[in-house]
């Protein structure tokens, strides 16, 4: 009995060990599925805002922008995977593509942090102005994905 345990617990861990180097290998989204923003707003509605919400909204955006426009000669959305664009998936594509998105990340992170002390200075009416753009830059790439 206790050998058929021993057994089991060894393929359990083999099997597990194999569907992690499977999943390892997968196509990974050139763009990352948790870039997107729930909400465009207007300028009344930003306005209404107080200047810590107006932050954050600014920031998110920002970070949005950052993970997307590298990349819109690929995808303008997540979900486009290396292989759908007929790139390999071989060791060497994977490497480098998360080396961009790590070098991203660390943009992002300084980038944030700068912000974070600086744009608490910023005026709120010129906050609410960048707030606006960025939507609308967001806003237009969905339309140039139908160009394509």
């Amino acid at each position: 009995m206790k050998t058929n345990i021993i057994l089991l617990s060894v393929i359990f861990i083999f099997i597990t060990g194999y569907g992690y180097a499977q999943k390892k290998n997968e196509p990974k989204s050139i763009i990352s599925e948790k870039v997107a923003i729930k909400k465009y707003h207007n300028k009344e509605e930003l306005e209404r805002m107080q200047k810590g919400e107006l932050l954050v909204l600014y920031m998110e955006r920002m970070e949005v922008l950052i993970k997307t426009l590298p990349y819109i000669a690929f995808a303008t959305k997540p979900g486009i995977t290396m292989s759908t664009l007929g790139i390999p998936n071989d060791n060497d594509n994977r490497k480098i593509l998360d080396s961009q998105f790590e070098a991203t990340n660390d943009y992002l992170k300084a980038t944030n942090e700068f912000q974070s002390r600086i744009l608490p200075y910023s005026d709120t009416s010129k906050l609410i102005s960048a707030i606006l753009f960025y939507e609308e830059i967001m806003k237009s790439l969905h339309e140039y994905s139908a160009y394509h």
